[in-house]
């Protein structure tokens, strides 16, 4: 017999070691293992990490043997494991119906358990009776069965298990928005089960996912059909929101020790290096001790000042936890192995140097890891004074089988019998190494040989939808369905993938389903979506934010292929030419950068070798020979929403293929639909308004008609009027007045109002008679007017009798309507019917979930509460609207706007998180108000004007005015007119202001101007004598046709001040044939108006984007295009000049500027850095502070801690309670100087201090001053809300008389009541 190695020795000594502290205890029969000796269940988390180290001595046995007898160890404790994690298998797929009913419902009533009897595998408490939702654990588990299975171990042994396996990934691919208990099963910190998203659990179910990817079950000895599939998406998802959390690990808590399971060994789930560093020192900063590391801060668990008595904790009992939270080993077992993967041998050596100081000898000498080690009772208060001092006693389990597992897999790689890939097959320890550069390939295709021919003429060359078979084109939503037959399992009732959208990550795979290839469209082009398809320029924006992401976030192997059609909406007006952004947006695909990421553009059959490509096997046949036997068939109902697009050409079946093509069956029929008749009149052109116009065209009778809507006792009265006169009154009062007013006076007009409708012979409104006024509407407008009439009084199923009987309904007629209205870009008009048919915002609650999961609260309606409604969880979809309807007061266009806005904002967290920095709570009433405001300061308009023009705005314009008031960037604000249904509608549009303050070809059109001019000036010099005034007389032809020629040319937007005779400029202007052009002003000279532009070039955030101004005349004339011809448009700054009072010219040219970002601050919830932790040891020095009657008590401070973001939410939620932005914002500012008090050496500033009493001292203070330096009563008028000085919103904050000076005053005097009389005094 062959002498044993020194090597085998000492694995042999660790096989002991395994056999005494794990193996022994594990069941014969299921292969479970129990807690501990007092603890007999076996929980899911336990068991997986307990059985690693069994796994490792496997693999480091089978890698060292050195005698036959050492394989056959190998392959007993290789058995063991497979033993216990099918026992857990059976587990779970005992509970397989809660599987089924989570996927759907993410509730804690339909998880999996978290721990099961040891020897039957059955349940052992009840659903309610333990915080079972632990996503880590499930995660954990799917994570190393995977690992385990890639090492070669045979878990999984037949389909239907592969099927279960398919369905637990369903099951943890929300884990990005689903809060649960987390790792350590209480959920929030005061332990009274609220569940909270945790970063342990997003992370060990992003990890699982990566790792089970195209992983086949069987091994070696699989096929196709036992591959487990994830969808990247849900992946980046997970990454996104973790990345957003850390390294914070909680909303309770601020840091948690367990978050090392994610950033190091197991899951690696971190891909950037420079987060996992700031996230382990933040760990073993806060949370490190002598015995190991606390679990978080203030853990009450084991302490001596915990009740044992009972589970949860009261709130202001976390302070007494604080200094001594028990400290565990375990966290410095990951350490050592994180060491070990990260090659700091440094760190592995400090660490097993420090572990063997704190284990515990058993005996024979065996070395056991305690649970924790904990502060002696009679040694509490030395260590409250001296923390980290106390010698603390073991307690708990002995030993704590995870801990003692991952101490021993830790030794064995320290030692070097096991290398790290060895237990990392997968490579997931390489998640931090940079990745190479993505190439996204672009293939632009036509929707038909019309469109291929007008892109041709742009010397565009790309192939039609049909060119490109047998590649074949379908939507996203198609592959939304495909998905749903995944993991589907007659005999375990599993019904597959819920339906959910396919992201881009999913869309840009290439497919082989059954022998086909497949490629999808991204989900935005989707024309059946809400209305943003409609927009071009909005379809360009969604695209470089797709390409943007892809660029980041693609991982997988070949290149990432997007499909961009062109269809007949992407063309202008006229059709015979491509929209000019998306034309923009081809070339610039084409120069091969765009958006960020770098493009290749080709042919699909190009792109095929170089693609990620997937092929979908559970499409394959099934064993009867059909995908579509009777036990797959799917339900009609969910395909009755889905409508075909023109451009989605039919499985084309050759002749010589299979007759019953069961894919072409499928996809045919979820593409199936009726081509809708077209049922509406066309607008009539020209005649008389109709009755039904004339009855309702006064504010009286549009009262008169909301109060006979209430006789007919239907609940939304606010929605009645259909008259886009009240519609524009109605939301400028939602939007930026009181509401309390308005409803006054409605009332009081609907009280003595008549109706004044047509009626039938019995006095009720005759409908037949609305329904002929259909037929000679002269707008689009007036059709939908009367048809929502029609639904306020009939209901959409209505049946209208147009042109014949029984006819289409009036949902019908709205639905052809929106088609007609979308082909128009009348947007407002667009919105309106949207809210009217209740159309679905796809999005929206994925947009509400994706803004809920970085940790963002969301409030819909206007302050106060209760109309402000806050959403802190996601919830379905329905109910969603519903309360934005209800938050909306029943507004349908606010309704639809707010829904709008959450799916912008949306869109920006996903590219751009850093704009929400320090916003815990996003107020989207606010936000609107804020736009409305901004859009009425821009225009100088009223409020009615300002709300239709936000309404007007298109979605591309809207979403960049909400990304301009989030990043505080200026913009400028462009008015243009144009003819829809023969009479003019006013278009505005936001666009970005440079650097210089205009676009290239604006400043070529100026200067060729200027040019111009001086040229006929000077053949004007040369004819005239020096005494005599130079100025432009009606008779000179030559001049006024040189200045129509160029202010015809001139570059849509631009402004432009000329100085002239009013005579001269208006013949400028008949000669341009620009009825709409304006003389907006006259000065008493140039020089006048000179600095009233300066004025308005500096007021803000947006300023005019180009100008001119010419000073050779003794009048001034300002020209402003704003021609009714497409291409002319007004531009309008911060306020028209038309509406400019004359005295404002001789302002400060910043008047304004401070109360506007004061606005929008409050309005966004925007704090300096570090308030909250500021507010904190406020807290800590006084018994609280009151805003506006509200109270923030200073016992919060015992319940949570400085970082933590439940404090920050609780902060914000008691400065939410007022709802003007700007008063709000001072009162920030008041706080910020009692902060300052903090680092003085006082034990107290007070009781409770009130907030608004400072401020209201320090406006008092302010409007003495000043007018004590002689400012009129005009200047110091105070807002009547408030009573604060308006020019004190304005002030800026530093400065002799800014707001910082006035508010320290304040505290000074406030304060100093308060501060002891001995030995104190102020300085």
């Amino acid at each position: 017999m062959r002498s044993r190695s020194n090597s085998g020795v000492r694995l042999d000594g660790y096989g002991r070691l395994v056999q005494q502290t794990i193996l022994r205890h594990q069941d014969a029969v299921t292969g479970l293992l129990p807690a501990s000796a007092d603890h007999r269940d076996a929980w899911v988390r336990d068991n997986v990490y307990s059985i690693l180290a069994v796994w490792g001595l496997g693999l480091a046995y089978r890698k060292n043997a050195d005698r036959d007898e050492d394989k056959a160890k190998a392959y007993e404790l290789e058995q063991s494991v497979v033993k216990l994690m099918r026992g857990l298998l059976q587990c779970m797929m005992r509970q397989v119906d809660k599987v089924e009913a989570f996927k759907y419902s993410q509730s804690t009533r339909d998880c999996l358990h978290a721990k099961y009897n040891t020897h039957t595998c059955a349940t052992v408490v009840g659903d309610h009776e333990w915080g079972h939702l632990q996503l880590d654990a499930t995660s954990l588990y799917l994570l190393m069965l995977a690992q385990m299975t890639a090492s070669g171990l045979h878990i999984i042994h037949s389909l239907d298990e592969v099927n279960f396996i398919q369905n637990l990934v369903f099951y943890i691919e929300a884990a990005y928005k689903t809060a649960d208990f987390g790792i350590w099963e209480r959920g929030d910190k005061t332990n009274q089960g609220i569940t909270e998203l945790n970063a342990s659990s997003v992370g060990m179910a992003k990890a699982a996912l990566e790792a089970l990817d195209e992983l086949d079950l069987f091994g070696a000895k699989g096929g196709p059909q036992s591959v487990i599939r994830v969808l990247s998406d849900e992946v980046q998802h997970c990454q996104s929101i973790l990345h957003s959390m850390l390294p914070r690990a909680s909303t309770s808590k601020e840091v948690d020790a367990s978050v090392l399971s994610v950033i190091s060994y197991p899951a690696f789930a971190v891909e950037d290096s420079e987060l996992v560093e700031i996230t382990k020192q933040e760990i073993i900063t806060k949370l490190q001790g002598r015995y190991g590391c606390c679990r978080f801060l203030r853990d009450g668990y084991r302490t001596p000042k915990e009740d044992p008595n009972r589970l949860y904790y009261e709130p202001a009992e976390l302070k007494l936890f604080e200094n001594i939270e028990c400290e565990w080993p375990l966290f410095w077992a990951y350490l050592i192995i994180d060491g070990i993967f990260s090659g700091n041998m440094e760190q592995v050596q400090e660490y097993r140097e420090a572990l063997e100081g704190v284990l515990i000898k058993g005996k024979n000498g065996v070395r056991l890891m305690p649970e924790l080690y904990s502060v002696p009772p009679d040694k509490v208060d030395e260590e409250y004074r001296n923390p980290h001092t106390v010698d603390r006693i073991p307690m708990g389990k002995l030993p704590l089988m995870w801990g003692q597992s991952l101490y021993i897999l830790g030794c064995l790689m320290a030692e070097g019998f096991l290398a790290p890939g060895e237990i990392d097959p997968l490579n997931r320890r390489f998640a931090t190494v940079p990745k190479p550069d993505v190439v996204v390939q672009v293939c632009i295709l036509a929707e038909t040989e019309e469109i291929k021919a007008v892109l041709r003429k742009e010397d565009i060359d790309v192939e039609t939808v049909a060119d490109v078979y047998p590649i074949r084109v379908q939507p996203a939503r198609i592959l939304s369905h495909i998905y749903t037959r995944l993991g589907r399992n007659k005999q375990m009732c599993l019904t597959g993938r819920p339906y959910r959208h396919m992201g881009v990550v999913g869309t840009s795979k290439l497919y082989n389903i059954r022998k086909n290839i497949f490629t999808f469209t991204p989900q935005f082009i989707d024309q059946q979506q809400f209305y943003l398809a409609l927009d071009n320029k909005m379809i360009v924006e969604m695209l470089r934010t797709d390409l943007s992401y892809l660029c980041s976030r693609w991982r997988m192997t070949g290149r990432p292929t997007i499909t961009f059609p062109i269809s007949h909406t992407m063309l202008d007006e006229t059709g015979s030419s491509v929209h000019p952004a998306v034309l923009a947006t081809l070339r610039k695909l084409q120069d091969g950068y765009f958006g960020g990421a770098r493009i290749q553009t080709g042919k699909l059959s190009e792109f095929l070798t170089t693609s990620c490509r997937t092929h979908l096997s559970f499409m394959d046949p099934g064993p009867e020979g059909k995908v579509f036997a009777k036990s797959y068939e799917l339900s009609i109902d969910s395909f009755e929403e889905l409508d075909a697009e023109e451009w989605l050409h039919g499985l084309q079946i050759a002749e010589d293929a299979d007759t019953y093509d069961e894919v072409a069956q499928y996809l045919d029929h979820l593409l199936q639909r009726t081509v809708p008749q077209s049922n509406l009149p066309p607008t009539a052109q020209r005649g008389g308004l109709s009755r039904f116009r004339a009855a309702v065209h006064t504010t009286r009778d549009l009262m008169s008609l909301a109060s006979k809507a209430k006789d007919l006792h239907v609940q939304n009265v606010g929605m009645y009027v259909p008259s886009k006169i009240f519609q524009a009154s109605q939301q400028s009062v939602k939007l930026l007045s009181s509401p309390h007013q308005h409803d006054v006076d409605g009332k009081s007009h609907a009280l003595h109002a008549e109706m004044n409708l047509p009626r039938d012979e019995d006095g009720n409104v005759d409908c037949k008679a609305l329904v002929d006024q259909l037929r000679i509407c002269p707008t689009l407008q007036e059709q939908a007017d009367i048809l929502y009439m029609l639904h306020i009084l009939k209901g959409p199923e209505w049946h209208t009798g147009l042109d014949n009987e029984p006819g289409p309904t009036v949902k019908e007629l709205l639905t052809e309507l929106y088609v007609r209205v979308g082909d128009t870009r009348q947007w407002a008009l667009i919105r309106y019917i949207s809210g009217i048919l209740k159309k679905k915002v796809e999005a929206l609650d994925e947009a509400c979930t994706d803004l809920l999961s970085h940790q963002k609260h969301l409030t819909v309606g206007l302050p106060p509460e209760p109309r402000e409604k806050t959403i802190s969880a996601p919830i379905p979809y329905e109910e969603l609207v519903r309360l934005i309807d209800e938050a909306s007061e029943k507004n349908l266009s606010v309704s639809i706007l707010t829904q709008e806005i959450m799916v912008y904002l949306a869109m920006c967290m996903r590219t751009q998180p850093a704009l929400f920095a320090e916003m815990f709570r996003i107020r989207i009433g606010l936000i609107i108000q804020v736009m409305a405001t901004e859009l009425a300061h821009s225009l100088r308009c009223s409020a009615g004007e300002a709300t239709e023009n936000l309404m007007n705005l298109s979605p591309s314009d809207m979403k960049s005015l909400l990304y301009h008031i989030l990043s505080g960037k200026e913009f400028g604000v462009e008015r243009s007119v144009r003819s829809v249904d023969s009479s003019l509608t006013t278009a505005i549009s936001i666009c970005e202001v440079g650097a210089v303050g205009a676009t290239k070809p604006e400043r070529v059109g100026i200067v060729r101007l200027k040019s111009e001019i001086k040229q006929q000036l000077d053949k004007r010099r040369q004819s005239l004598t020096g005494s005599k005034p130079l100025s432009l007389q009606s008779g000179d032809t030559d001049l006024k046709s040189s200045l129509v020629t160029c202010v015809c040319w001139l570059h849509m937007g631009s402004v432009l001040f000329v100085a002239a005779e009013r005579s001269c400029a208006r013949g400028v202007l008949q000669g341009a044939g620009a009825a709409g052009w304006a003389l907006l002003g006259e000065g008493g000279g140039s020089s006048a108006l000179g600095t009233r532009l300066g004025e308005h070039k500096l007021l803000g955030s947006s300023g005019l984007r180009s100008c001119g101004v010419f000073n050779f005349a003794a009048v001034s004339v300002v020209l402003v295009l704003s021609a009714q011809s497409a291409g002319h448009s007004e531009l309008l700054g911060k306020g028209s000049f038309s509406s400019m009072p004359e005295e404002q010219g001789s302002k400060d040219s910043r008047h304004g500027q401070w109360q506007r970002r004061r606005r929008l601050d409050g309005a966004l919830n925007r704090v300096p850095v570090g308030f909250y932790q500021k507010v904190w040891k406020v807290l800590q020095k006084c018994h609280g502070l009151s805003v506006e009657g509200f109270v923030l008590p200073s016992s919060t401070t015992r319940e949570m801690t400085p970082g933590e973001m439940k404090f920050a939410v609780h902060v914000e939620s008691v400065l939410n309670r007022v709802p003007q932005p700007e008063y709000r914002q001072l009162l920030v500012e008041a706080i910020l100087v009692l902060t300052m008090l903090v680092d003085m050496e006082v034990h107290t500033i007070g009781s409770i201090i009130a907030v608004e009493k400072i401020l209201h001292t320090a406006n008092d203070l302010f409007y003495e001053e000043q007018k004590a330096l002689g400012a009129d009563d005009h200047m110091l008028e105070r807002d009547p809300t408030t009573g604060i000085c308006s020019l004190l919103y304005d002030s800026a904050p530093s400065g002799r008389f800014g707001t910082m000076t006035y508010l320290s005053k304040s505290v000074a005097m406030y304060v100093y009541d308060f501060l002891p009389t001995d030995g104190c005094a102020m300085q």
